[in-house]
């Protein structure tokens, strides 16, 4: 009992790392919620195995990223299913600019594998390379490699990303 409350205090405190990973890698509000049900279930299964060893913060950000890759995974198997309220209004007014950038960078980063993601979303959190690649199973110099060759795709697909919007 003494262990499910720790859990339960700890996972609220950490809820915004779910949240984080959810809305990185599903669309779809009800799957987000779904995707959220699910890493809350494998950490509370894998709660009996933290030692510790590392913060509570990183061990929930491995679980959470391990889960979902494997829910997405899932998923993919679907049908895609659409609906006419997944359709984005165009706004009437231009922007600056600023928020197309911001779209297509997004739209870049949602383009990447899914480790990838995962690395940018740590990188993006302020993360070291030590802290990246411990939670990825990874080497720091593994990371860093990865880093400039994800830096690189994404300027390449985030300038395609804005000549396209410009057409």
């Amino acid at each position: 009992m003494a262990s499910e409350k720790a859990f339960i205090s700890l996972l609220n405190q950490h809820q915004k790392i779910i949240y984080k990973v959810c809305n990185l890698y599903m669309d779809q509000h009800s799957d987000r919620e779904d995707l959220f049900q699910e890493i809350t279930l494998q950490a509370w299964k894998a709660y009996g195995n933290f030692r510790g060893d590392a913060k509570f913060s990183t061990w929930l950000y491995r679980v959470a990223l391990n889960t979902a890759i494997t829910f997405f995974r899932k998923e993919k198997r679907k049908p895609d299913i659409y609906s006419t309220d997944q359709v984005p209004e165009q706004g009437d007014e231009p922007g600056d600019g600023i928020e197309e950038q911001v779209k297509a960078m997004y739209a870049a980063i949602g383009e990447l594998s899914k480790i990838d993601k995962a690395i940018v979303m740590l990188y993006l959190e302020d993360y070291s390379y030590n802290g990246i690649g411990e939670m990825m199973g990874i080497t720091a110099n593994n990371v860093a490699v990865k880093m400039n060759r994800i830096k690189t795709k994404l300027k390449e697909e985030t300038r395609k990303q804005l000549a396209f919007t410009e057409m």
